[in-house]
């Protein structure tokens, strides 16, 4: 009998060579059957046989591999400590199951939610989400549950389902690898989901970089299709914007308009997608929903977590650090867990400085606050976000002030230019960034020639002292926290003023600690 081997086929896995590993196996006579990823990335690729992994593997590791004698084995995968450690409810299927299996699915409790959602009917549906504790998995937190309450209950013949795709955070990878893994359970919440607020029309919104999970998510309603009828879904690609991930400028690319933020009110509970009630989620809480709706899973997700954050949260590993991937466990979890325990530190070996959680507009956070719990409102308190759940590691070389202009630099960037608070803001903030570190670097290559002349050390151009450039800096991002229509403007201030106010030495010698009424 052919030997079982078992390969991911996540775009990962593939980039680092998984299959022409695949090709070599079936060459040497083994029978491959790709399957989703375990999440553990610094293995990649991965093989599976008889439970047993060896990775990361290449095509040279596979005669070895295959009698036995492998030095890169790691064990049984399940008792791998990285993946022990976890709570798996999201990614309960990740590495053990092929992707587009309908057969899979089906045996590893794939439909039962739906099931359960068209016996128990759409209010009680409703009152199960409200009732776990489920909140948007992809930034704001908002509780799931009210977001479809409000669909519900809004007037309208028409409703749509969105599940937002767009992945656009830097060190976030979880929802392409539930797409490509995983494709029915997105596509059994998007069901459930539309059961409970009257839709008739889903629309998946995913970012055109993900050609794979584009092409895994099409092939799934394909084969769903009956299952979830008359429930009806499209997958739309679209175009490379950052700010399309909010939820509105979401909308309307999905209309075939420019990918502009709208203003609120209207929310797009009342008034979305050509001007219907519309549930947007993201694919995490989407794919949170099947297990919470199956029966006893409300209560079970309810009680894990701490304080008003419940249940768990598929964090990603990402960055400068030795074991990067994906963990998923309930909230509470602190960064000094999941940085030194479970990251295994950097990948450098040299000591971490910062911690980015949340993208690229997450604060920065020092080891001395490592010990931060993984909670919604414990981030907030600390001028930090959880975001989408993405961590990204930097070491001592990291540039501080660098990294805070180039926070900048992206909202210029990406900025739709809706509103001037980030459109105008994020272009100034540059300058200004510049203009501090240009001063301290001339002043610190001068001081010795302009001691006798100190009026020349601290006049930039614009007649502004490096004091007053700090105070301006802190000023605009005030500015622009409060003032723009969206997160992107709104969150910007967040890695640029946790920059400056940890690392005052990477802006220059004797930086002013800001002072702001909100402690940012």
């Amino acid at each position: 009998m052919n030997t079982l081997v078992r390969i991911s086929d996540d775009a990962l896995a593939r980039a680092c060579g998984a299959d022409a590993l695949a090709a070599a196996f079936a060459q040497a006579g083994a029978m491959v059957e790709r399957v989703s990823s375990w999440g553990m990335h610094w293995l990649e690729p991965l093989v599976e046989i008889e439970g047993q992994g060896f990775g990361p593997a290449t095509v040279a590791d596979v005669p070895a591999i295959l009698q036995g004698s492998s030095v890169k084995a790691i064990g049984r995968i399940a008792d791998h400590p990285f993946i022990a450690g976890q709570q798996r409810l999201t990614f309960a299927r990740a590495g053990r199951t092929r992707p587009l299996s309908l057969e899979d699915y089906a045996a590893t409790g794939g439909w039962l939610g739906l099931e359960r959602a068209r016996a128990i009917g759409p209010a009680r549906v409703i009152a199960d989400v409200i009732a776990s504790g489920l909140r948007g998995r992809g930034g704001a937190g908002f509780p799931a549950g009210i977001k479809w309450q409000t669909v519900a209950n809004a007037p309208g013949t028409r409703k749509y389902v969105v599940c937002n795709a767009d992945e656009g955070d830097s060190g976030t990878f979880a929802d392409r690898m539930l797409m490509e893994g995983d494709p029915f359970a997105i596509i059994e919440g998007m069901a459930i989901a539309a059961h409970a607020v009257g839709a008739q029309h889903g629309y998946i919104y995913v970012r055109s970089e993900y050609p794979d999970a584009i092409r895994k998510l099409e092939a799934a309603i394909a084969l769903a299709a009956p299952v979830i009828a008359p429930f009806v879904m499209e997958v739309r690609a679209g175009a490379g914007a950052y700010v399309c991930g909010e939820e509105t400028a979401l909308l309307n690319s999905l209309e075939g308009k420019r990918g502009e933020v709208r203003a609120k009110p209207p929310l797009p509970a009342l008034e979305g997608l050509f001007g219907c009630p519309t549930a947007i989620n993201n694919v995490l809480t989407l794919t949170a929903v099947p297990h919470i709706l199956a029966e006893g899973g409300a209560e079970e997700y309810a009680r894990l977590g701490i304080d008003r954050s419940r249940g768990t949260k598929p964090i990603q590993l990402a960055g400068n650090i030795r074991h990067g991937g994906l963990y998923e466990t309930a909230f509470g979890i602190t960064l000094r867990e999941l940085v030194y325990d479970i990251g295994g530190g950097t990948a450098s070996g040299r000591p971490v400085k910062a911690v980015q959680v949340g993208g690229p507009l997450g604060a920065y956070i020092p080891p001395d606050q490592f010990d931060l719990p993984f909670d919604y409102e414990a981030y907030a308190a600390a001028d930090a976000l959880i975001g989408h759940g993405g961590i990204v590691v930097f070491d001592d070389t990291a540039d501080m002030a660098g990294m805070a202009r180039f926070a900048l630099q992206f909202c210029a960037a990406e900025s739709c230019g809706k509103c001037t608070p980030c459109r105008v803001g994020a272009v100034r903030g540059v300058e200004l960034i510049d203009r501090i570190r240009s001063e301290a670097t001339n002043g610190g290559r001068m001081r010795d020639a302009v001691e006798a002349l100190p009026q020349m050390h601290n006049a930039p151009r614009d007649g502004r002292s490096r004091a007053d450039q700090i105070a301006l800096l802190t000023d605009l991002c005030d500015t622009m926290k409060y003032g723009s229509l969206c997160a992107l403007g709104g969150f910007t201030p967040y890695p640029v003023m946790s920059a400056l106010r940890h690392w005052p030495d990477d802006f220059g010698h004797a930086v002013e600690q800001p002072e702001t009424a909100d402690g940012l």
